[in-house]
């Protein structure tokens, strides 16, 4: 019996030990994730302490500031110790998250993960990621100035890796069991392709053609229309293109491969993008220039942005910076200041490619057989052998589609072409843009800049303001790249880029305002083919009208401007509901939810029970009327929400409007009662479990940690009023990411807030701390120190020394 007990005693032991140093399957090895000398518990930790760092490469020493929310004001004496700083003080405050992207982005999660990664990972390399990240190096290679800051960036950031022992480092290391990589300059090219592709990935190019073959051309140009009925571009109408000498090209004979597929690759958030806007003096209520913008991304924790001062002699700079990669990328100066928005333009095209054989080793083109080029993808899978996957690359690009991923099943495969693997030098426009002094210096610097498309907005102090859409945008003739294309044809390539100079842009419009909102990037008469590609048309209007209705506008304005919870989607539609509904067989319930949308005032606000219910209507009502498309088996795409408005009101008994679940024939107003059925259904079962069903409380906004929104990493059912399609875009879990406003006074007087905090540690005061002030609507007063020597402000300093 003793010799039972001990042996029960001695297997516990053991399997207590086994788990204490054992990954199980998502659990790190409880030893090491609890041990008091390098667990968890090194995690808790208080920044606050003056202090000197011995880091290696600095010319003169290197003075960082903080202040109360843990920005950080560098100054340095010249620009390769300031990125040098910028790359150490990041890593301090990010690390974990730098590297986790590059890792998202380079098709690498497995490594961390296991084998549920796989799949993600797999398309990452068959988007040719790392690919176009080693074309960007190729090309910053060329640019030694670029390159050189770049090192200095990289050095900054290992200096601090090495200063590293296990217990010190962030807790997501401790918890997935891996250790930090040295950086590398190609995972600051990684980073800049994963928003490349964030911001530029939601073509529907495959999806439009299983629509066109199963439902005709008529049909889609009728549903899916280059313009609507009504356009507010980002250009504005009045500007002339007359005196610009264009070559387009014609489009060839022939149609184009009518393929179906019945799954696509996972594509961005389809709200990806921003509005900036920006008065010039004439409109301001001081005189000076003033810029806003508020870029809309997923709400994570930590937050996609590091907020820093860089300061040289030479330039002095305060923005919002990407953790990974160099300078600021929305900010100002003394002398101007500078926002982006995306520009959705369609840069990413798909060809059907023939190949010779099972083998790949060539495909058909031009009448010829062309070879291939082969990459084998090594995946490295965390407990698992190591998956191979030949992804096979034509002249256009990476084969991403294949009888071994998402194809079809046929022998056939589909190759992308996409701006993003041109390798453009990014990293030069921000470095040019921190130390621009005017409209030309800021021209200059957008030169660089290819992709993803945004619109660059810009204020200046001399008084200027201006928009270009930026990218490298292909010449395309009428209807390429809304279909997959011909892979053999070479009508079918891309026949050449719009120069430079043609990118559409104004300065100094007689309105008096610039503004984008992720709209139409021009109207019907710019000279280049230019299609609908889901492009947003309420945003821009409740914008653009704003700055029409008054001749001044104070910084109050701009604030209230980026708060506006007008949804002017529900102010087209929901009368035309209420008038159309016939309301005869509605319960009591119903009638009593019917009172709350008649009585709404088209304010998406925290305490409206009138958005609740619209919001259950609407969502209801899309798709009911996209049921087809919806359940078919082919991948396809719901059409845009204008349009869908536009068919309910103007053709009310659309093929479209009968349902497939129902044996009789529905039309728009039969919708509108079914919709609004099942949107009371949800309601009542919404306030049977969580209580009351105002607006902020049934949204339930929340900043979710980047592991899949790990709950005590995580900030949940924040009060804050909008929507999609809101000029405040703050819908459940994506909305506002940086919001900034500069006026340009001298010196520059600026405000900004994100939803998260300047530290990436979940035991850090510093983590979500401005998570509240975002929510609630208001901003840091940002201290936009003009010397080193200032103390206003000034919590701690860090000096960074030269390591002797």
């Amino acid at each position: 019996m003793k010799f039972l007990k001990f042996t029960l005693s001695l297997i516990f032991f053991v399997g207590i030990l086994y788990a204490f140093n054992t990954k199980i399957g998502p659990l790190p090895p409880l030893g090491k994730f609890l041990s008091p000398n390098q667990g968890i518990w090194q995690n808790e930790i208080t920044e606050g302490i003056s202090q000197d760092f011995q880091v290696d490469g600095f010319s003169a020493p290197v003075q960082v500031h903080y202040d109360e929310h843990l920005i950080p004001h560098i100054f340095a004496q010249n620009n390769t110790d300031l990125y040098r700083a910028q790359g150490f003080v990041t890593a301090q405050n990010r690390l974990w998250q730098m590297e986790f992207q590059t890792h998202a982005s380079a098709g690498r999660l497995s490594e961390i993960v296991g084998v549920a990664a796989l799949d993600y990972d797999r398309g990452q390399r068959r988007k040719g990621m790392v690919f176009g990240a080693a074309k960007a190096l190729e090309n910053m290679k060329k640019d030694p100035e670029t390159y050189g800051f770049l090192e200095a960036y990289r050095d900054g950031i290992n200096s601090y890796i090495q200063t590293l022992k296990p217990k010190d480092y962030p807790v997501e290391y401790k918890l997935l069991d891996y250790s930090p990589e040295p950086w590398t300059l190609k995972k600051t090219a990684l980073l800049l392709m994963y928003m490349t592709d964030m911001l530029a990935g939601g073509e529907s190019d495959l999806e439009y053609t299983n629509f066109i073959r199963k439902y005709g051309r008529e049909r889609f140009d009728f549903i899916y229309p280059d313009f609507f009925d009504v356009n507010d571009p980002v250009i504005p109408s009045d500007r002339d293109w007359s005196d610009w000498e264009v070559s387009r090209p014609e489009a060839p004979e022939g149609d184009f491969p009518f393929d179906y597929i019945d799954d696509v690759m996972d594509k961005p958030h389809p709200d990806n993008g921003s509005n900036n806007w920006a008065v010039g003096p004439e409109k301001s209520y001081s005189g000076n220039p003033i810029l806003a913008n508020d870029p809309h991304l997923g709400l994570n924790l930590p937050s996609i942005w590091y907020v820093m001062q860089l300061a040289t002699p030479d330039k002095n700079t305060f923005g919002a910076t990407l953790p990974g990669a160099l300078g600021i990328v929305i900010g100002f100066n003394n002398h101007i200041s500078w926002g982006v928005t995306n520009a959705t333009r369609d840069v990413k095209d798909w060809y059907k490619i023939t190949f010779q054989g099972s083998d790949k080793n060539a495909y058909w083109y031009d009448n010829k057989w062309k070879a291939t080029e082969k990459r084998i993808e090594t995946i490295e899978i965390r407990g698992e052998k190591t998956y191979y996957d030949t992804v096979v690359y034509t002249h256009h690009g990476p084969v991403s589609y294949d009888e071994t991923f998402k194809g079809n099943g046929e022998k056939t495969g589909y190759a992308m072409q996409w701006t993003g693997h041109l390798g453009g030098n990014n990293q030069r426009t921000l470095i040019e843009l921190n130390g621009a002094r005017n409209y030309d210096e800021y021209k200059e610097a957008l030169k660089h800049f290819l992709a993803p498309a945004q619109n660059f907005i810009f204020s200046s102090k001399e008084g200027d303001i201006a928009l270009w859409i930026q990218g490298r945008f292909p010449n395309k003739w009428q209807g390429q790249g809304k279909f997959l294309m011909d892979g053999s044809n070479p009508a079918h390539d891309w026949q050449g880029w719009i120069p430079q100079e043609h990118n559409a842009h104004v300065k100094n419009p007689p309105r008096g305002f610039v503004s984008s909102a992720n709209q139409h990037p021009v109207d019907s008469s710019y000279p280049y083919y230019v299609f609908n590609d889901g492009y947003e048309m309420y945003r821009n209007r409740v914008i653009n009208d704003f700055f029409r209705s008054k001749n001044k506008f104070t910084i109050q304005d701009f604030k209230d401007l980026h708060n506006n919870n007008f949804n002017l989607k529900a102010a087209e539609l929901l009368p035309h509901m209420l008038e159309q509904m016939l309301t005869e067989s509605l319960s009591s319930d119903e009638l009593t939810y019917l009172k709350d949308a008649q009585n709404w005032d088209y304010y998406n606000s925290i305490d409206s029970k009138g958005a609740s219910v619209w919001e259950a209507w609407w969502g209801n009502l899309n798709r009911m009327v996209w049921d087809e498309l919806i359940e078919d088996s082919l991948a396809m795409d719901i059409p845009f929400s204008y349009e869908t408005i536009y068919l309910l009101k103007n053709h009310p008994e659309d093929p479209f409007m009968d349902r497939l679940d129902t044996r009789q024939v529905e039309t728009a107003n039969d919708l509108f009662l079914l919709s609004y059925k099942q949107g009371v259904k949800e309601l009542n079962k919404w306030k049977e479990n969580q209580g009351d069903y105002n607006w902020g409380d049934v949204k339930a906004t929340y900043v979710g940690h980047l592991l899949q929104a790990l709950p005590a990493f995580s900030r949940f059912n924040l009060p804050i009023g909008g929507n999609g399609g809101i000029v405040n875009a703050t819908s459940r879990n994506h909305g506002p990411s940086w919001r900034m406003i500069v006026e340009m006074s001298d010196p520059p007087k600026a405000l900004g807030v994100y939803p998260g905090g300047q530290s990436g540690n979940p035991g850090s005061r510093y983590y979500d701390d401005l998570v509240d002030i975002w929510a609630s609507g208001n901003y840091l007063e940002l201290n936009f120190m003009q010397s080193a020597n200032q103390k206003e402000g000034v919590v701690f300093t860090q000096t960074l020394n030269s390591q002797q």
